[in-house]
């Protein structure tokens, strides 16, 4: 009886190893990974001007990487990525952010946690440094999802989080936008080349920047931060930092982070379309984005989309007439990637 018994207990024993095991597998069975976006723009992309903005993406890139290879969290990851290009010039977040109609500089950012589903965002905040910060003490330190204008800005001092005046977002090229976009009388989006509306040659501006994450552990995270568009109304908000338009993520489906003409992808609830075609059509998250762009398309929206299921799948989709959207993924233990539509004359 006693051997019988201990048998039964070494059998039971091998069957625990090799369920662990197996877990173990099926918990390993994707690559932790990073992708992010800067925006999209007119094709017409100089070799120069691609290396100059790939220098920053690849930056931007590395940060999040090095959090995932650590072992961090896909939410640590999104905020590094996105911290980068909110601190240079070259794109429509942060420091490049653009001028509103009434010369201002209004920030706005979004995060999401697919684990827990929490969310946090900040609009029409004028004097915090790094946007995506704001956003996730909104996450962690509130029971709001969005506060905007004074408010944001307000928090984020509270916080520790750095303060910079509106000097701060000054650059020339946007301020030139802006008085561009005026005497045309046209609301520009950095998806827009200004020549398209004024006939005439301009740099063709990045826009909106975002970044998504798949960690060890399974949990997806994603980041959305821009400056709007140019010549806006003051105190208009799109779509990045609208949980579910521009932004979202969650576990049992995808990550998405999304860039382009705003109102519009509040309208078709664009982050979230992607997430509902993925996990109820059973759509791939490349076919879910791209259905969903042309959604966008159809209510004559532009833009961009990227994605990331659950299995570290990525999907990349934006209207393509003359456009291209700028983005790049970075895998554990490999070179990141940038992709990056240059004009070839």
């Amino acid at each position: 009886m006693k051997l019988l018994i201990k048998s039964k207990n070494i059998l039971l024993t091998l069957a625990s190893i090799a369920l662990l095991s197996s877990t173990n597998v099926l918990a390993k069975n994707f690559e932790p990974v990073i992708v992010i976006h800067g925006g999209t723009s007119g094709l017409g992309l100089t070799e120069e001007e691609f290396i100059k903005r790939e220098k920053v993406m690849k930056e931007s890139l590395k940060a999040g990487q090095n959090i995932l290879e650590k072992g961090g969290s896909s939410v640590d990851a999104v905020i590094a990525a996105i911290k980068v290009m909110e601190n240079s010039p070259e794109f429509n977040a942060g420091k490049g952010a653009v001028f509103t109609s009434d010369g201002f500089n209004e920030l706005d950012a979004s995060l999401m946690d697919g684990k827990s589903l929490n969310a946090g965002a900040i609009a029409m905040a004028r004097t915090i440094k790094n946007p995506i910060e704001a956003a996730k003490i909104v996450m962690d330190k509130t029971p709001h999802t969005l506060i905007a204008g004074e408010g944001a800005d307000k928090l984020a001092k509270n916080n520790g989080l750095e303060i910079v005046n509106q000097k701060y977002f000054y650059t020339d090229h946007r301020y030139k936008q802006l008085q561009d976009a005026k005497k045309s009388k046209k609301v520009l989006l950095d998806s827009d080349k200004a020549k398209a509306h004024l006939g005439i040659s301009t740099e063709p501006y990045l826009g909106t920047v975002g970044a998504i994450a798949l960690d060890k552990n399974g949990n997806l995270a994603a980041g959305t931060s821009t400056g709007g568009t140019t010549n806006k109304m003051t105190g208009r908000i799109g779509d990045s930092p609208i949980i579910g338009a521009g932004n979202y993520a969650n576990n049992d489906s995808v990550a998405v982070s999304c860039t382009g003409t705003g109102d519009i992808y509040i309208r078709v609830a664009a982050a979230h379309e992607v997430a509902s075609l993925y996990k109820y059509k059973k759509l791939s998250v490349q076919k879910a984005a791209e259905e969903t762009i042309k959604e966008v398309a159809e209510l004559g929206g532009t833009g961009g989309i990227i994605s990331i299921d659950k299995n570290g799948k990525v999907g990349y989709a934006w209207t393509k007439d003359k456009l291209g959207m700028y983005h790049g993924e970075a895998r554990i233990g490999k070179e990141p990637k940038i992709f990056w539509p240059v004009d070839k004359k």
